[in-house]
This record gives C-alpha cells, structure tokens and sequence, in this order.
C-alpha cells in the first residue's frame, strides 16, 4: 500500500472528499497518458519477497520488531503479523549477468539477516504459509504496531459487517471451515512479488500476457499445500488470501459485487481500465486525504503523485496489479505480478523470475498475441486450477486444447522464455542455469508443495502426528532452504 497512515478512523466527510479526490486523480492520470513523459529509458525489474519467522522449534515467532532492530536494514520491513518480515530487492536492469550478482546479494544479505535472527532464537523461512500456524497464533497481540494494518483490519470487518468465513477444500478431501474475527488468517500468506516497467502504450499488452501466464506460473511455483493443519491446495495462498480478504457479506456476493481479491473479469486495452475500474467498482478503504492539488501540479509542469489514487489501488488486490509511481521526479508505469508464493529457495525464487520476464516477453512480441485466441474466463479458471492442482494441473491452451502443466511448459512455453531472456540481452549461461530449473520441475514432477506434501505423508507413516510432521518438514525444508539447491532436487526427510 505503500506509505503508513496517520489515523485509523475516518470520518463520512473524508468518505465523501476521498471519493472526489480519487476520481480528479484518475482524470489527471488520463491527461498524463496522453501527453507526458514516462521514465523508460533503463526499463527496471524489481522483487519483493515476503518471510515468515519461526522460533527454534519452528514456531511462529513473534517479534518483527526486535528482528528488524537486529537486522538493521532499510530493505526490510514489516508486514501483517508479527511473524512476518519482508524484504525489498532495489530495481535493477535485466540483461547480461546482473541475475547472478542479485543472487549473490540475495544470499549474502539473507545469510547475515538469519545470522542476526539466530542471536534472538528466531529463524527466517520462505514459504507459501508457514506450516505450523495454529488457531493459537492469532489469538492476542498478533498484528504487527502499524496503523495501516489496524486500520484496514477494521475497514474489512466493518465493510463485511460479521466475521470472516473461511471455506477450503482441497484435492486430498481435507476440508477446512473456520470463522475470522480479523485479517489474521490473511496474514499467513507470504508471497513474492516482480516488479516490471513498461511503457504506457505498452502495458495492455503486458498486462493481458501475465493473466495468461498465471495458471502456468501457480502450477509450477506452488509452496503452499498446508493451513492450520489442513492438506488443501498445492496454493493454498490463493484461496486463503480471497477469502480472508473478502468484504463481501453473502448477499451482496450473490448480486456479483466484486472481490476485493480480484483476478479480474476481461482483457483490457489501457493502463488506464483498471484505474478507471477501481474508482467505479471499490470503495474507499483506507480515505486518507493528500494535501497536493494533482490538476494543480499537472498544469505546472510537475510530476502529479496521485497520492489517493495509489493509495486507493494499494487496497485492492489484483494478482497482476497496476502500478503508478515517479522516482526522481518522473512518473513510471510497471505491472506488479502477484502470483507466486515465497520460496523454496533463492535459486527457486530467480528461475521462477526468470521464466516470468522471459515468456512475458515472447509473449508481448508475438505478431498474434495469445490471449487473442483464448477468452479471459479460460484463463481464469487456468488460474484456479493451477493453484488447486499444482504440478498435477492440466490447463488449456490454444490449439492444444487441455494439457498437463508439465507438458505445456516444456513444449510450449521453456521455449517462449528461453526467447524471451535472449531478447533481453540476458547472459545464455544465466539463461540456462535458471530455465534448467524449471526443466527440472517439470521433469521430476516435483515443486515446493509437491515436496512439503511427499516429505508430510513420509513422516506420518512412520508414526507422527499431523502438526509434528509439520514441524519435522519444516525444519528439514529450513535446512534445504539454506542449502540453495533447487527444491526438485531435495530428497524426503528421514
């Protein structure tokens, strides 16, 4: 969401005023879109990567505050709960060799955060949702000290007007039915976010590519088959994360409102449709009132920031969500994608990135994009089905028709990324490292939640219970984690 709040309350008339000041934004943003400059000149990639902190027996560690203190870092920050930190990897170019610098900066700044959690009892780990969350976790002081967190824990409730019905069924028959007296249960989704820059003419076409893409990337990417206990979804994050996060008592989901958890309903043609859809469709979350005059700003030749229209789309959770910001007085664009999980490792986290930019930008360059020969309802429920099934999905896909994930990445869309990072400038022995990867996936049959739900079930045979099954997994995943070795590789506990 991008900035803390000073209040968590608001009155009617700020309701009313955001309302007005949210819609001269987006006027103004169409002004931009068609007569400014955007930065382009150095297209950026970034990544966000949220963690989860667990103590030595690889519980939820609550604490992010002292964690940070020790950390010491502006990277990292804080999140929901308090046994979640995240950390923000600084924009950086694509191309050549950068990727193996990122990694190497990626260990070594994770490696001395980890070094420093230890000296406190705490541990990080990368994953979908921490395992060995319990109904007990939420319970008293979980939120971390933020007023943007209790204010938006309160806009949800209030907006519903009752608790929070949680409804998961997964694959294996477990079921779990809860109620939620808060955001707690969304707190546990910790995922990873990539940042890419666009061009404002160009950012339909970026846009349309990732919502195709993202079925292919949930069936790949999973980590998340475990919630208080339940074995549900290969992402469970998916399905967790719209339900907690849903405003929408039953009724007003029976006349078609739409979810705040949004994969969307239509391919668009501008940047500008989603803004315009936020403003149309969503009301005012978090209504804090910015003192700039945007037309003001726009007229004098300023960079506009928009402030309530960000932060107005930072309250509304697409999975490939639009981005407006400026940076060092000019305004860029990028497409945040949402997709995928935290984790198993950094290796796993940079091929997934890596097969993200590559077949996105195959896709771009195509003279007959895909998403034209495949309605957005198909993609939706490629979505849905990679985030159930995992690896195991079968999506479709034009003139193929329905297809295993697997099979579909190694025919279709390796190649797509492989052409991708090359129109990139992107280093071959990189490129081959990272795709050789999600090769190996694919080969193996074997992602994170393949891995977690294999090395479960091995210690269940041999006499553990669920929860200490989830712990002993746990911390055989920890050991794996640090080990930097793709998950497809790791063997099952003993």
């Amino acid at each position: 969401m991008g900035r803390d709040l000073e209040s968590a309350t608001f009155t009617r008339e700020q309701r009313q005023r955001y309302r007005d000041k949210v819609k001269v934004c987006l006027d103004v943003f169409e002004q931009m879109l068609a007569t400014s400059s955007f930065e382009f000149d150095r297209p950026q990639v970034g990544m966000e990567i949220e963690l989860n902190l667990v103590d030595a027996e690889y519980r939820p560690r609550m604490g992010n505050a002292e964690v940070l203190a020790a950390i010491a870092d502006p990277e990292y920050q804080t999140e929901l709960a308090r046994f979640n930190i995240e950390f923000n990897v600084a924009p950086h170019e694509l191309g050549g060799d950068s990727t193996v610098r990122l990694e190497r900066d990626l260990r070594t700044s994770l490696n001395e955060a980890e070094r420093r959690c230890s000296e406190l009892g705490a541990h990080i780990i990368m994953i979908g949702i921490l395992p060995t969350v319990v109904p007990q976790t939420f319970e008293g002081d979980w939120m971390s000290a933020n007023a943007r967190y209790q204010a938006l824990n309160d806009a949800v409730l209030a907006a519903r007007g009752e608790d929070i019905h949680l409804d998961i069924a997964g694959p294996s028959g477990e079921r779990l039915v809860r109620y939620a007296d808060s955001l707690a249960p969304e707190s546990a989704c910790t995922s990873m976010q990539l940042h890419l820059q666009v061009r404002p003419g160009e950012f339909a076409a970026h846009w349309n590519a990732a919502q195709v893409l993202a079925g292919p990337q949930l069936a790949l990417g999973a980590n998340s088959p475990y919630f208080l206990g339940r074995e549900l979804w290969a992402e469970t994050r998916i399905e967790l994360f719209t339900q907690a996060a849903d405003t929408r008592p039953e009724e007003l989901k029976n006349q078609g409102v739409r979810p705040r958890v949004f994969f969307g309903d239509r391919w668009i043609t501008s940047i500008f449709d989603l803004f315009e859809e936020n403003t149309r469709y969503f009301p005012a979350m978090l209504p804090e009132l910015d003192d700039e005059d945007p037309q003001e700003a726009f007229d004098a030749g300023r960079t506009p920031k928009l402030a309530e229209m960000r932060l107005h789309n930072g309250t509304i959770y697409r999975w490939n969500r639009p981005i407006y910001d400026t940076a060092g007085g000019r305004p860029h664009l990028r497409v945040e994608n949402r997709v995928l999980p935290a984790g198993p490792t950094i290796v796993d986290t940079l091929a997934n990135a890596a097969f993200y930019y590559g077949v996105l930008r195959a896709m771009v360059d195509e003279d007959r994009p895909v998403w034209s020969r495949m309605s957005f309802q198909t993609a939706t429920e490629n979505f849905a089905i990679g985030a159930r099934n995992g690896i195991d999905a079968s999506l479709f896909w034009p003139g193929r028709g329905e297809v295993p994930a697997s099979e579909l990445v190694l025919r279709e869309l390796l190649p797509m990324a492989y052409e991708g990072l090359d129109a990139w400038g992107v280093d071959p022995v990189v490129r081959d490292r990272l795709l050789g990867v999600i090769e190996g996936r694919c080969l193996t049959g074997r992602n994170g939640a393949d891995w977690q739900v294999a090395a479960v079930h091995r210690l269940e045979e041999r006499g553990a219970s669920r929860m200490e099954a989830l712990r002993q997994m746990l911390a055989a995943y920890a050991v794996r984690m640090h080990s930097n070795e793709p998950v497809h590789t790791w063997d099952l506990p003993a």
